[in-house]
C-alpha cells in the first residue's frame, strides 16, 4: 500500500477557532485584541470563513481518486486540524508502507514547502517509514495550461493593453540573501504561462501579496504599489493572475478581489482577476502522476 499525504496550510472552520488558528500562525502568540479584530474583519468581508478547508478536501479527493484503491491518501495541515503529524499516522495505520509527500502549493521554499515537508518526513521516520517528498511543482505542464487560459479569458474581458501582473504570496526579503529559489521559482512559472498565453514583453510583470506586518523587509514590488504606479502610467487594465496560489482562500478573495480591486477602482484602473485551479480535473490528474513518478 502506498501513501500519500496532501498538505496544506489550513484555515478555521467555525468562528470560534479563529483566535487559536492566528495564535498557532503567531508560533504560539496569542493576537492582540485589535490584530483578532482585524482578522475577524477580513473573514467577515469574504462571507463569515475561508473556504480553504472545503477547496482542500476536495483537492484531496480528486487526487486520490485519480491515484486509486492502491493509495491511502490524507490531508495534513500546517495550522489547523488534523496536523500533518495526524495525516502521517493516519496513513501508516491504513497500511501504507512508503508515503510521499505533497504540498499544495507550487513553488518551493525553505520557510514554507520545506517546513511541511520537514514535520512530515521526522513523522514518517519515526514510525519507521520511507519519506519521498515533492518539492516543487511550479513547472507542471498542466498547471501552467490551465493558468494560461485563465489570463487569456480574463483578457478577452478587459480593454486592449491590459496588463497582466503574476503574484504571489510575499516572504521576508531575506530569503533572497540566503539562496532560497521561492521568487527565481515564481517567476519561471510567470514566464511559461506569459509564453503560452503569448504575452509580449513589457505587457506583464511579478509583484507579490500578503506580506506579512512584521518589521523586516518583505518580498516587492507589493501587488497596491503596482495598481498606483500602473494607474499613473495610463495602463488602459489590468489582471492579476495569483500563480502561488491554487484555490479560493482569504489571501485571493480579500487581498485581492476585495483590497486589490477597490484600489484599482479608486485609482480609475479596470482590474480583473483570473480564477485559481481549485480541484480542476486536468491539474489534478497531473498531481496524481507526479505523486505516482515520485513514489
Amino acid at each position: 500500500m502506498n501513501g500519500l499525504v496532501v498538505m496544506a496550510y489550513g484555515t478555521p472552520r467555525r468562528p470560534e477557532e479563529i483566535e487559536a488558528y492566528y495564535t498557532d500562525i503567531r508560533r504560539g502568540r496569542p493576537p492582540t485584541p485589535e490584530q483578532l479584530a482585524d482578522l475577524v474583519r477580513r473573514y467577515d468581508a469574504i462571507g463569515g470563513l475561508s473556504p480553504l478547508a472545503e477547496r482542500t478536501e476536495a483537492q484531496r479527493t480528486a487526487i486520490a481518486t485519480e491515484l486509486g484503491a492502491d493509495w491511502t491518501v490524507a490531508t495534513g495541515l500546517r495550522h489547523a486540524d488534523p496536523s500533518i503529524e495526524t495525516a502521517v499516522a493516519d496513513v501508516v495505520a491504513a497500511g501504507a508502507e512508503r508515503i510521499t509527500g505533497l504540498v499544495l502549493a507550487p513553488h518551493f521554499s525553505s520557510m514554507s514547502v520545506a517546513a511541511y515537508h520537514g514535520r512530515a518526513r521526522v513523522a514518517a521516520e519515526a514510525a519507521g517509514v520511507v519519506y519521498s517528498a515533492i518539492d516543487s511543482w511550479a513547472a507542471d505542464a498542466a498547471y501552467v495550461a490551465f493558468l494560461a487560459n485563465a489570463v487569456r479569458a480574463s483578457l478577452e474581458t478587459m480593454p486592449d493593453g491590459s496588463h497582466v501582473l503574476f503574484t504571489a504570496h510575499s516572504l521576508p526579503q531575506r530569503v533572497i540573501a540566503d539562496g532560497d529559489p521561492y521568487p527565481t521559482e515564481v517567476g519561471a512559472t510567470a514566464s511559461s504561462v506569459a509564453d503560452e498565453a503569448e504575452l509580449t514583453d513589457g505587457t506583464w510583470s511579478v509583484g507579490w501579496q500578503s506580506a506579512g506586518r512584521t518589521p523586516e523587509p518583505w518580498l516587492g514590488p507589493d501587488v497596491l504599489e503596482e495598481i498606483d504606479r500602473l494607474a499613473e502610467d495610463g495602463t488602459p487594465g489590468l489582471v492579476v493572475c495569483p500563480c502561488g496560489f491554487v484555490s479560493d482562500h482569504l489571501e485571493v478573495l480579500y487581498d485581492l478581489d476585495i483590497e486589490a480591486s477597490h484600489r484599482a477602482a479608486d485609482r480609475g484602473l479596470p482590474f480583473a482577476r483570473t480564477a485559481v485551479v481549485n480541484d480542476d480535473a486536468t491539474v489534478m490528474r497531473s498531481l496524481a502522476g507526479l505523486v505516482r513518478a515520485t513514489s
